[in-house]
């Protein structure tokens, strides 16, 4: 690229971001006049009295024109920032290059035949031309020098007023990016084919559907902290746009590249660093599987609880703040982590504590970052607390007539004190679809169904199925079955774990798409929101599965859709979260936010906490690399991009 072009294109934004006159206004966009090689930055300022215009002058005249080109997004932003610092003003007025050369070359063409005759063939208008240059720098000394920055005075950043990210995925950049990281991981852990990137961007069981152009220009798959930390210095320094992937079991849309750039897959971090059994915890990579994990832990009589989706891998799970079916009785992921080793997005390497089960030392980092999505930073090691496992495990099945019935057999459990492991419901079209894709080992009662685990002593479990039984026969039980022995309770337990896939099984086309997504209410208002969201299902026409968490509160959605049924998929969506929000719930209970919620976050916690989030955006964020637009919106969106609530 031409030297003065690429100063353009590129020290503008530096411009357009830190430049701030407090007597003229905020800038409100730049652009970029080219014409004949001469880079004329104009600074459109904004003020309340009228528009002006501040232009300075860089570059020498060059060989050939420069592009014309806008130089950042930020037409309409009204966002604080700082003044010209003085290396800015040094490296736009220093890179003004020597002239004669080009000017020899002008007169050896001819003035009166050069199309900048009329600007540049009197001495005059090379001395005016001088005079602007001159008076451009001079300026710049004043706002950065004589008239220092202001720093920031408010505790929060509204949408309005957030820098617009400027990223730079042009191909040489790419290119340049890929030349460096091969240089660091090897040829082998990089990835530049499009076929073999187009996984990194959704799934089948994504309910956030990319557009084409959303997708990563390069894979890397560093293998230790030290590598992901040079991986990000490269990306701050060229500007590019991170997302972060791990198990691709998400459902949210969070590993979507939305602005393309790098994917760091973390399958190259899949250890399990250190068990420490006396102190029951467990160091780990990102890329462990929580399935493998415990297979390991079980050789120690150890396990650790959280359980969400098979396959997840312990980066993804702190990202989300996850849980599972385990949640009632042992909480979730923020539950279990004590520490994270994570890596900002300039490369900054920090762990945020160490590991006695409690510290009341500074702020909690460690919580910042467990359901941050990625988009505060990259996780790459996590120190795990664990749990003895239990010396005995039951499972007991209840079917009943309605999900009322079976919602009011749950709430007696917990009114009597039950200390039950887990308690989920499948309601009646999910338990066909488990019989009809025939994705376990035996055939179920269609009907509203309660999956209890038990756990403690074998006299224990059996007192506690007994109390449970009986609480279900007053609560108009169908059936009621428990487990004998280990194979049995995989067995009955296994329906609930299936119960994604037998939706997934249910495709009529392979274009049909399965949207999974969840909120979670106050115990007392779940048998509602449950009822009131089959009816709505069943009257859209759309196949859905219901599964709860009833134990907590929390519950799924699976609505099974085609392309032409994508409109009513969202709306059936959009009236769910509308319901738990107004029923005091939360419009996700442990998915997370991705881009399908964002929106809704606002109505669930209000504004100035959102505004608040994205002030930590900001903070640790400021080039906003990191999984961009996920959870908090960083643009202003565009007219009806977000649905009326």
């Amino acid at each position: 690229m031409n030297p003065v072009n690429r100063l353009c294109s590129a020290e503008v934004v530096h411009l357009s971001r830190q430049t701030k006159s407090n007597r003229f206004g905020p800038v409100e966009h730049c652009t970029i006049d080219g014409k004949y090689g001469d880079a004329l930055i104009i600074l459109h300022i904004r003020s309340e009295e009228k528009q002006t215009q501040n232009m300075l002058r860089v570059g020498a005249r060059a060989g050939r024109p420069l592009r014309q080109a806008a130089a950042s997004g930020l037409t309409g932003s009204r966002f604080r920032s700082q003044k010209i610092s003085r290396p800015l003003v040094s490296r736009v007025f220093m890179s003004v290059g020597p002239q004669g050369g080009q000017e020899s070359e002008y007169h050896k063409q001819g003035a009166s035949s050069h199309p900048l005759r009329r600007q540049w063939t009197t001495g005059v208008g090379i001395a005016v031309a001088s005079s602007a240059l001159l008076l451009s720098g001079l300026t710049g000394y004043y706002l950065g020098i004589a008239n220092p920055p202001e720093p920031a005075v408010t505790s929060t950043t509204p949408l309005n007023e957030f820098p617009a990210p400027c990223h730079d995925t042009s191909s040489s950049n790419i290119q340049g990016a890929v030349e460096e990281f091969i240089g660091i991981l090897g040829k082998d852990n990089v990835i530049s084919d499009k076929e073999a990137l187009a996984p990194y961007s959704t799934s089948e069981w994504s309910s956030y559907s990319p557009s084409k152009t959303e997708v990563s220009s390069v894979v890397v798959c560093p293998s230790t902290t030290k590598e992901v930390s040079r991986v990000m210095e490269i990306c701050h320094r060229r500007r590019l746009p991170v997302t972060a992937y791990a198990g691709g079991t998400s459902l949210e849309g969070h590993f979507a590249p939305t602005r393309g750039g790098v994917c760091v897959d973390f399958q190259g971090m899949d250890q399990i660093l250190t068990v420490h059994k006396d102190d029951l915890d467990v160091v780990v990579q990102p890329a462990v599987q929580w399935e493998v994990l415990n297979e390991e832990l079980a050789k120690d009589g150890l396990f650790f609880p959280p359980d969400p989706g098979p396959g997840a891998m312990i980066g993804g799970m702190v990202g989300t703040g996850c849980s599972g079916t385990n949640a009632y009785h042992y909480g979730t992921m923020r539950d279990w982590v004590l520490s994270l080793t994570v890596v900002l997005a300039d490369g900054t390497i920090i762990k945020t504590r160490q590991r006695p089960r409690k510290s009341s030392a500074g702020y909690d980092l460690t919580r910042i970052f467990i359901g941050s999505e990625g988009t505060l930073g990259l996780v790459t090691e996590a120190t795990l607390k664990l749990a003895v496992k239990p010396m005995n495990e039951a499972v007991a099945v209840a079917s009943f007539p309605s999900v009322h019935d079976a919602a009011s057999c749950v709430s007696e459990v917990v009114k009597k004190g039950v200390n039950i492991a887990a308690v989920e419901l499948l309601d009646d079209v999910q338990m066909k679809c488990i019989n009809t894709s025939q994705t376990t080992s035996r055939s179920w009662d269609e009907a509203p169904t309660l999956f209890f685990k038990f756990s403690g002593a074998p006299g224990e479990v059996k007192e506690k199925i007994s109390i449970v039984q009986e609480l279900a026969e007053n609560a108009n039980k169908k059936t009621f079955t428990f487990a004998r022995n280990s194979e049995e309770v995989g067995e009955l337990w296994s329906a609930r774990k299936v119960a994604l896939w037998s939706i997934l099984q249910m495709k009529q086309q392979p274009t049909d798409h399965v949207w999974t997504t969840d909120v979670a209410v106050p115990m007392s208002r779940l048998p509602d929101i449950i009822e009131q969201t089959r009816e709505e299902i069943s009257a859209s026409g759309l196949l859905g599965g219901i599964v709860g968490h009833v134990g907590d509160g929390n519950f799924h959605a699976m609505l099974l859709f085609n392309d032409d049924q994508r409109q009513v998929a969202e709306g059936v969506v959009h009236n769910m979260v509308k319901r738990a929000v107004e029923m005091e719930g939360t419009v996700t209970g442990e998915h997370g936010v991705g881009m399908v919620k964002r929106d809704y976050l606002e109505h669930e916690v209000g504004k100035t906490t959102v505004d608040t989030m994205r002030r930590f955006k900001q903070a640790l964020d400021p080039l906003c690399l990191l999984n961009c637009d996920k959870v908090v919106r960083v643009q202003v969106p565009k007219q009806g991009e977000v649905p009326e609530w």
